[in-house]
């Protein structure tokens, strides 16, 4: 794949445009990106495709095996009457993903390397991760356990949006529903694998902490050695990096890229709903089926494991099938519709079975969402020879916020919706679904894809 040394270099021509400069650019920029998105990349082979899943499952591995299991264990061992410390270490580390990633994604744009603009930092940043992840294991302490948090969450967390950018890079829209779906595939079993890995070495710290990381650069550099990035050291640029212009790359137009705006707004809709439902569920299955929450686990556990099975048929179901009828938007709708369908069976449950079956509901539309969202992703990235990473990072904030707002959104209503023991739990799930159903109906603004 050829790197156009800037912006204007890809065989459109030059436009005048009488109306105004403004609108000329902006007729430039759309008739750029239409030609882009027509375009058509040679299929990625299927030895990389399983090499990049390699890649993604190990960068994930080293992630989630802290946030499932590896943090708790350290945290309890460091600190035993203070559990909350736990939760203000995985904000922090949070915290760190979501200002650090478009950052990280503006210089991988601009990156000049004989080894291409992507394996230098997708390297860097496992490393740098791999780095976090030794001093959390080397130094008994709290505040060099959250410090080491930080430092590896920032890493991995760019490690795995690089991954998402390479996608971008090199995958032609027929392959994009399938690969998210192997990928997605690969990030759910990461933290099942990490949990078993993290309950036989507990009691090992470096073990814990440095296995994970030193199997994600194992297959991170595989993967590098295997992928042909294209040498960009005649790559120019005529806009200098200064705080200014760093700060405004946080942000984009959506009325210049209206397609892409409309995507990151669903997506920011879905995140906010599913995770809204899921900030209390160890308090509302405890409340409808009259069990204490120190002895809810063992229902939680059952549920999540009816989940994981029913996630991955919808990341199989959606992401090939969205690719073979060439169709991305009623598959989004359909996830938003169907997670709101579990979301009232769950707040109506009485039983297990029930929980369970709002459960299997939710979980197949958010494998659905997860994959074909992704591919969603990939078709309307706007300046995608110039500044893809970017623009992967900043659709992550539409997954990273929610995460991080929507907890406290919860805890906040709950507050007010109730002063007494009874809190309306059931509440959060019927937010969920207006929230749900709301980013599906938003995604079908999205004009440049069926």
């Amino acid at each position: 794949m050829t790197i156009p040394q800037n912006p204007h270099s890809d065989g459109v021509p030059p436009i005048t445009d009488p109306r105004s400069p403004a609108q000329a650019e902006t007729l430039a920029a759309t008739i750029s990106a239409e030609e882009g998105t027509a375009q058509q990349l040679p299929k990625m082979r299927p030895g990389l495709v399983f090499l990049l899943t390699l890649g993604v499952f190990g960068v994930y591995l080293a992630f989630v095996t802290p946030i499932a299991i590896s943090l708790a264990i350290r945290v309890n061992f460091l600190a035993p009457e203070n559990p909350e410390y736990l939760g203000v270490v995985l904000s922090l580390g949070s915290i760190a993903g979501l200002i650090t990633g478009p950052f990280g994604g503006m210089l991988s744009d601009r990156t000049r390397s004989r080894f291409g603009r992507r394996r230098p930092w997708l390297v860097g940043a496992t490393i740098l991760g791999l780095a976090g992840l030794a001093l959390m294991a080397a130094i008994p302490s709290i505040v060099v356990l959250t410090l080491g948090w930080i430092i590896a969450a920032a890493g991995l967390n760019l490690a795995a949006n690089t991954f998402l950018t390479i996608q971008a890079d090199r995958l032609p829209e027929s392959q994009r529903g399938k690969v998210a779906a192997i990928t997605g595939f690969a990030t759910m079993v990461a933290p099942v694998i990490g949990a078993v890995l993290g309950g036989i070495v507990q009691n090992q710290p470096y073990v814990l902490f440095l296995l994970p990381g030193a199997i994600a650069l194992i297959f991170v550099l595989i993967f590098t050695i295997a992928y042909k990035d294209a040498d960009s050291r005649s790559l120019t640029f005529t806009e200098k990096l200064t705080v200014g212009s760093v700060l405004s790359k946080y942000v984009f137009n959506p009325k210049r890229y209206q397609d892409y705006g409309w995507n990151w707004l669903g997506r920011f809709l879905f995140f906010f709903g599913l995770t809204l439902s899921t900030s209390y569920t160890a308090y509302f299955f405890s409340s409808r089926l009259d069990v204490p929450v120190e002895e809810i686990g063992g229902v939680v556990a059952t549920v999540g494991g009816v989940g994981i099975l029913a996630t991955v048929l919808g990341v199989f179901a959606g992401g090939f099938l969205s690719d073979k009828i060439k169709r991305r938007k009623p598959f989004v709708l359909g996830a938003g519709l169907l997670f709101a369908a579990g979301s009232i069976v769950t707040l109506s449950a009485s039983d297990l079975t029930l929980l369970l079956v709002g459960a299997l509901l939710c979980n197949i539309s958010i494998g659905v969402f997860s994959a074909v969202d992704q591919a969603l992703v990939l078709d309307v990235l706007p300046e995608r020879e110039t500044d893809a990473a970017r623009y992967i990072n900043i659709i992550q904030l539409a997954n990273g916020i929610p995460q991080a707002v929507a907890p406290l959104a919860a805890a906040g209503l709950l507050s007010i919706a109730a002063a007494g023991e009874d809190k309306p739990y059931w509440l959060l799930y019927a937010l969920a679904a207006v929230f749900t159903i709301a980013s599906g109906f938003v995604v079908l603004r999205v004009k440049a894809v069926r």
